[in-house]
């Protein structure tokens, strides 16, 4: 049994380190802790399907799963999520992690969300710091983060802060290993090395594979022609998947054979295997990526007209990118194919986001239209006061003209001058 479970955690992934210390855990009957953790700055993409589909392996072989919000990672990696908008974000990054694990058929009541500042402000997460920053070199903590904090040319503080914030992370959130993509092996390995001089246990680390973006390289939530948002439309969805780079017989920075890899057919493995076993939330009317008269074990289905050979079914990846490099296939029927399959899975997400008022009031507020034009406020005219004079001898100021007789004082004893002669 424990070395199934290790066989589920590790399964489909680029690399693992310290991969014993979870076979220590497994072997004791004890249920290993993990935590992946997610920054919340730009809008997540479909390369997210990635790290939480293998999310869902680990809660199939007992593992206790954190979701860390970290959104003081957020702020302080350099010019990705100004802190007004952070607050904003987490909202929004757990409105749309719960769409998709739910859409995965993932019960999300195994999952424990954290949000970073919710420790991270403490007294003493912030003593410990302090003794990593009196232990890391300059050299080491710009080296962990290089492959994952914005890089700029007067590069701040704060992202020398940044790895070791996230070693201390795996202490404060008590687990056993962290999980993330290979961008991160540097911050791993840091951690790796730095934890124990605090007097904290080294824990083991899992990786997955990025996802080439569509035009080729690495698939950014700040390239919006790199990737496909988990809210665009169906169109948009099937025009940015006709315009990716998919030359034919060519398996190199394919970014729709390696989504078909990474992506599609690890769901539509998980969605199998969850029918088998009758999971809580899988249901016969789980959606996977083939057509209804495809052989059974079959996980991926090219629907194309007889006339271009008929649908073609896959049980697995490796015999798919095959036919794609002898051309066998064509890139137009992979991308029709696969365009059809992120729209199924994206369906129930976007229908989400439709009917919840709240989630689409934070998507305004997270991220908002940077060509929308400021609404003007509108000033209130004052009415200027016109000064109406009173009618003569009317008026509370009025004086009157008549002389007041004088009847005391020095006045009253001055005589009136005669007028001299003429």
């Amino acid at each position: 049994m424990a070395d199934e479970k290790y066989e589920l955690i590790t399964r489909h992934l680029q690399e693992v380190l310290g991969g014993d210390i979870i076979k220590a855990i497994l072997a004791e009957g004890r249920s290993p802790k993990c935590y992946w953790g997610s920054a919340p700055t730009g809008r997540p993409h479909l390369g997210y399907f990635v790290p939480l589909t293998k999310i869902a392996d680990f809660l199939r072989a007992d593992v206790e799963v954190t979701i860390l919000l970290a959104d003081v990672h957020a702020f302080l990696d350099n010019l990705k999520a100004p802190l007004e908008l952070v607050a904003y974000r987490t909202k929004y990054y757990k409105f749309i992690l719960l769409a998709v694990f739910n859409s995965l058929g993932i019960p999300v009541s195994k999952l424990r969300f954290v949000e970073g500042s919710s420790y991270q402000l403490t007294k003493e997460y912030n003593l410990d710091n302090y003794k990593l920053c009196a232990t890391v070199s300059e050299h080491d903590a710009k080296k962990a983060g290089a492959e994952v904090v914005k890089q700029v040319e007067s590069p701040l503080l704060s992202g020398l802060l940044y790895p070791g914030l996230q070693a201390l992370d795996e202490q404060y959130l008590g687990v056993d290993f962290q999980f993330g993509g290979i961008d991160q092996r540097k911050i791993f390995t840091f951690a790796e090395l730095y934890l124990p001089r605090l007097g904290y246990a080294k824990r083991a680390h899992l990786m997955n594979a990025m996802v080439p973006g569509l035009a080729g390289g690495k698939m950014s939530s700040s390239d919006p022609n790199s990737k496909i948002d988990f809210l665009d439309s169906p169109e948009l969805v099937r025009k940015k998947i006709k315009a990716a780079f998919c030359e034919e017989g060519n398996v190199e920075d394919n970014g729709i054979l390696a989504f078909a890899e990474a992506v599609l057919f690890p769901i539509s493995e998980l969605r199998r295997d969850r029918l088998k076993e009758g999971a809580e939330g899988a249901s016969e009317s789980s959606p996977l990526f083939t057509t209804p008269d495809a052989p059974e074990g079959t996980l991926f289905t090219i629907d194309r007209d007889a006339k271009f050979g008929g649908p073609t079914h896959y049980t697995n990846y490796a015999d798919l990118k095959a036919d794609f490099e002898s051309k066998t296939l064509h890139p137009k029927d992979l991308k029709s194919s696969v365009a059809a399959a992120i729209n199924k899975i994206l369906d129930p997400i976007r229908q989400s986001f439709q009917e919840n008022e709240e989630w689409q009031k934070i998507e305004k507020l997270a991220y908002p239209d940077p060509n929308a034009k400021p609404e003007k406020k509108k000033k209130k005219r004052l009415q200027e006061k016109v000064y109406h004079p009173p009618p003569p001898g009317k008026g509370k100021n009025v004086k009157s003209t008549e002389q007041a007789p004088v009847t005391s004082g020095p006045a009253a004893n001055v005589q009136p001058v005669a007028a001299p002669a003429s």
